[in-house]
C-alpha cells in the first residue's frame, strides 16, 4: 500500500508545481509585464511582485522598462543658410505604458525603427531653422533640449517618454568645409574692423569732449584771474591814490623809479633822450629840480 501511494503523491506534487507555474509569474524590478487571454492584451503590470494569471489561457509578455538608448545614424542636415552639416546624435527613452506601447508597436525593435524616423524629423525640423553658426555654438544645448521636446510629442502616443537628446557630433562636409572655415575667418575680420571702427569712433568723441572741457576750463581761468588781477590795479591805484594825495612829490619820484626800472631793463632796445629831459629830473637831485 506504501509502495502504491509513492507514485500518487510524486504525481500530485508535480500536477501541483505545474499549475503554480502556470499560475503564478514574478513580475521583476526591471520590467513591465502584460497578461494576454486568447491572444489578446487584458491587463498590465508596472511594479515588481509576485502576480497570478488563469493558467492555459492566459499568457505573460514583459516589456523592459529602464531608460534605452537610441542611437541615430549621421544625418546630413541643411541649415537655415543653405549649408550642410553632418549630425551624430542619439535619444534616451523608457517605456511609461506598456500597453499603449505593445498596441502601436508590439515589440521595442518595432518602437526604435518608429522612433528613430521621428527623431530625424524633429533633428531635420530644429537644425533647418538655425544656421551652422548657431547649431556649432553655445546654443547647441537650447537646441538639443528643443529637439527632445519635439520627439516627445511625436512619440507620447506610443507609451514613451523621451529623457534626453544629444548631439555628439555636428561637422561640416569635407567638400565644403574649408569654403565655411576662410568665410568664417572673413566674417570675424570684418567684425573685428567694425569693433574698431567704433572704438576709434568712441575715442574721437572721448578726446574732443575733452578739448572742449579744457577750452572751458582756460577759459573760466583766465576770466578768474582778469578778475582777480582788475580787482588787484584798483586796489593797486587806490594806494597810489591815496599816497599821492598825502606826499605828492614822493609819490611823483616812486613813479619815476618805477619808470626807470621798466625803461632800463636789460635788451636790445635803445632810448635816445636829452639829459635835460623831465625824465632825468631824478638824476640831477633828489628833488627833482631842475639846475
Amino acid at each position: 500500500m506504501k509502495n502504491f501511494s509513492l507514485p500518487i503523491i510524486a504525481v500530485g506534487v508535480l500536477a501541483t508545481l505545474f499549475l503554480l507555474f502556470n499560475i503564478a509569474f514574478i513580475v521583476p524590478e526591471t520590467h513591465s509585464a502584460l497578461v494576454f487571454r486568447f491572444g489578446e492584451p487584458k491587463s498590465q503590470y508596472t511594479e515588481a511582485g509576485l502576480r497570478i494569471k488563469l493558467p492555459f489561457i492566459e499568457t505573460v509578455r514583459f516589456i523592459d522598462k529602464r531608460n534605452r538608448n537610441l542611437d541615430q545614424e549621421s544625418t546630413e542636415i541643411i541649415a537655415r543658410n543653405q549649408e550642410r552639416l553632418i549630425v551624430d546624435a542619439f535619444a534616451r527613452y523608457r517605456i511609461t505604458d506598456p500597453l499603449l506601447f505593445y498596441q502601436s508597436v508590439r515589440s521595442e525593435d518595432q518602437g526604435e525603427a518608429r522612433l528613430s524616423p521621428q527623431l530625424e524629423d524633429s533633428m531635420r525640423a530644429v537644425l533647418g531653422a538655425v544656421t551652422v553658426d548657431e547649431i556649432i555654438s553655445e546654443r547647441r544645448s537650447e537646441l538639443m533640449l528643443r529637439i527632445r521636446d519635439l520627439l516627445s510629442q511625436s512619440a507620447r502616443p506610443l507609451g514613451v517618454e523621451i529623457i534626453d537628446v544629444k548631439i555628439l557630433r555636428a561637422d561640416l562636409p569635407q567638400t565644403n568645409s574649408e569654403a565655411v572655415f576662410q568665410r568664417m575667418i572673413a566674417e570675424r575680420r570684418q567684425l573685428a574692423q567694425q569693433y574698431r571702427s567704433e572704438g576709434n569712433e568712441q575715442a574721437n568723441q572721448i578726446r574732443a569732449q575733452a578739448d572742449r572741457q579744457v577750452i572751458e576750463i582756460k577759459a573760466e581761468a583766465n576770466e578768474e584771474s582778469e578778475k582777480i588781477r582788475g580787482a588787484a590795479d584798483a586796489e593797486r591805484n587806490a594806494i597810489f591814490a591815496a599816497a599821492y594825495g598825502r606826499d605828492p612829490e614822493f609819490f611823483a619820484f616812486y613813479r619815476s623809479l618805477l619808470a626807470y626800472e621798466e625803461a632800463l631793463q636789460k635788451g636790445d632796445t635803445t632810448i635816445l633822450l636829452s639829459p635835460d629831459s623831465e625824465f632825468f629830473r631824478y638824476f640831477n637831485n633828489l628833488e627833482g629840480r631842475r639846475q
